[in-house]
């Protein structure tokens, strides 16, 4: 079983606690196997499995526990037989009509550890966060970083160099199931494209009553083509009127933000660095996982300038930063990062293979004038530093410690 020890050393101080321990993400992002991880862990700590109450809501023989009630009743049957406490894993509990009230009732009647897993955004927003409020720690589980990437690829592939894994990583993205397909393109590819539709259908078209399916993989479509550039509703409304096809600003964003609950996309938010204030309009947009796009869109290779951006957005948000795009006065910022009392602000781009270039990454900050880190990201093997902004190449910031 790999280990995630960057998400366990996280979730580990809350193990046993009276916490609910909530892991959400992209469907197939691997929030079952770090269920698993943890019945590890406690076994390592000498608990039982007969403690271990386990379901998964996916799985039809399980369909019959899909209301609040009759899970209620099985599994409390279940904690009567156990002498001491229980630790519940209920995977995929969106499935589940009224599961809030039913995980409350677990929390307030019995002595038991609570885990579950969602594959949906709103899973802690409306009436749950009456019930759990203040009683719940969220964890958010990402598709492979790069350097988890590495860790397992060179496990099978000793003499792959660090390069040549990262090109397959470009193409290919970081879904975890990809290491038992021993990362072949092919099935690959058929696999990523099998998550898409997962995602699309169930989370999406089924859970949202979407009847206009072609619209919404158009949409889809357009945001992949489009990642890590600014463009507002209205803006995808005039495209679609140029291809004949009228379709209302409300229409298009319900329906992106029907795919970021999903966790399919992240909205990026713009911020005006010298009035201090989030902008309104035109955010950008990221995908969970570059792998999906290359299967559904192609042209990763072609587009590296976005893969590479998008690929940087999704490990800042693993090293738990907040991430905001910058403006400062006719200059744009990549990412302006914040964690705590720590920020620092990237720009990213391919190559930095002319002045032009040169002048546009690291002029980018010419207005900035904090002391806050300042990074320009390439694909550079020699240090272009200049001006106390620090250039690094883009696989050494993903493989940093």
């Amino acid at each position: 079983m790999i280990q995630r020890e960057a998400y366990m050393s996280r979730i580990r101080p809350f193990i046993g606690n009276e916490l609910i321990k909530v892991l959400t993400g992209i469907r197939r992002s691997g929030k079952s196997v770090m269920l698993e991880l943890i019945q590890e862990e406690l076994r390592s700590k000498g608990v039982s499995e007969k403690h271990f109450i386990s379901f998964n809501f996916e799985d039809m023989t399980n369909a019959k526990f899909c209301t609040a009630t009759a899970l209620h009743e099985e599994i409390s049957q279940k904690i009567k037989d156990i002498n001491g406490k229980a630790h519940l894993f209920l995977d995929e509990i969106q499935e589940v009509e009224n599961w809030e009230k039913c995980i409350n009732s677990f929390r307030v009647e019995f002595d038991c550890d609570i885990y579950i897993t969602g594959s949906n955004a709103k899973l802690l927003s409306g009436e749950l966060a009456t019930y759990l409020a203040g009683r719940y720690v969220e964890f958010v589980i990402y598709p492979f970083s790069f350097s988890e990437f590495v860790d397992i690829y060179s496990y099978m592939f000793p003499d792959a160099k660090k390069s040549e894994m990262f090109a397959k990583y470009i193409n290919l993205g970081g879904m975890p199931y990809l290491n038992n397909l021993r990362y072949e393109e092919a099935p690959a590819q058929v696999y990523l494209q099998d998550v898409y539709n997962s995602v699309v259908l169930k989370d999406i078209v089924k859970r949202n009553n979407v009847r206009d399916v072609d619209l919404l993989e158009r949409i889809i479509k357009y945001v992949f083509s489009n990642i890590g550039t600014t463009f507002s509703a209205t803006s995808l409304s005039k495209y679609f009127k140029s291809e004949n096809r009228t379709v209302a600003p409300e229409t298009i964003m319900n329906y992106i933000n029907y795919c970021v609950n999903a966790f399919l996309f992240y909205q990026v938010r713009r911020q005006d660095l010298q009035g201090k204030k989030l902008l309104a309009v035109n955010e950008k947009y990221y995908v969970v996982d570059h792998g999906i796009r290359e299967a559904v869109l192609g042209g990763n290779e072609k587009n590296i300038n976005l893969i590479l951006e998008n690929i940087v957005y999704m490990e800042l948000l693993r090293r738990g930063y907040k991430v905001t795009v910058g403006k400062s006065c006719a200059n744009e910022i990549d990412f302006v990062c914040e964690k705590k009392n720590e920020k620092r602000y990237i720009q990213v781009t391919y190559l930095l293979a002319s002045d032009e270039t040169i002048e546009r990454e690291f002029g980018a900050y010419s207005a900035i004038n904090d002391n806050f880190p300042k990074y320009v990201l390439s694909m550079d093997n020699f240090d272009m530093s200049r001006d106390g902004i620090v250039h690094k190449n883009i696989i050494e910031f993903l493989t940093a410690d």
